[in-house]
């Protein structure tokens, strides 16, 4: 009697294999790398450009990632899911407008730090429909946090959450004319927007940074 075989699943419903240790290894060095690029001179840049960053041949970097967008995936998701765990802190905080004020700072501070990450979802550089998804991944989160700010009669009942991030692109284009000059001058801007959101403000808000001297503005400009 001839012994019956169980015939092979389809290659595409074969669970992936992992990653060997080296590989593995490799592959977190390409992406740590990509995280300062990406993070210092933006998505612009060349998978080759990241390779050399990561100290791993080129065709180590092709054979990890089928190409920049991929890499970008791997990287910014992390910080999208970072962005949504801000949301959820201010929604949690005991103050409906200081968890907003909150929500504002932290995220205006990690777009500051990361131009990729402004490029990605605020600028809508490269693979746009990326960016659309990640932004969509944020939206019920801000618009919790500002609704309960409304609803406690804090914030102006006209802002929507389609405004924060452009409030944050807002802010990045400062950061990019200004980064080398005050690299912290959108803080200021960040207090006047706020200001001007609030629905129960009796007084200006101090601000956090001295506008820019004349020599200053003019550096920032050029």
């Amino acid at each position: 009697m001839s012994r019956r075989t169980t015939p092979a699943p389809p290659s595409g419903d074969r669970p992936a294999r992992p990653l060997r240790a080296d590989a593995e290894r490799n592959r977190q060095r390409i992406i740590a790398a990509a995280q300062e690029v990406f993070a210092e001179r933006g998505v612009d840049v060349t998978l080759d450009d990241i390779a050399r960053h990561a100290g791993v041949g080129v065709g180590t970097a092709y054979r990890r990632f089928a190409g920049r967008d991929e890499l970008v995936d791997a990287v910014f998701e992390n910080a999208v899911q970072h962005l949504a765990d801000l949301a959820e802190q201010a929604l949690a905080h005991e103050d409906s407008w200081e968890g907003l004020v909150q929500l504002f700072h932290l995220a205006g501070r990690h777009f500051a730090d990361n131009r990729g990450l402004r490029q990605v979802l605020l600028e809508g550089a490269r693979a746009k429909d990326r960016g659309t998804a990640m932004r969509e991944r944020l939206t019920p989160g801000i618009g919790a946090v500002i609704a309960r700010a409304q609803r406690a009669g804090r914030l102006r009942d006209d802002i929507e959450p389609t405004d924060f991030p452009l409030i944050q692109l807002m802010l990045g284009v400062i950061v990019e004319q200004s980064g080398d000059t005050a690299p912290d001058l959108w803080k200021r801007y960040l207090t006047l927007i706020l200001d001007g959101l609030r629905h129960d403000r009796d007084r200006p808000t101090a601000l956090p940074h001295p506008a820019l001297a004349q020599a200053e503005f003019d550096r920032t400009m050029t």
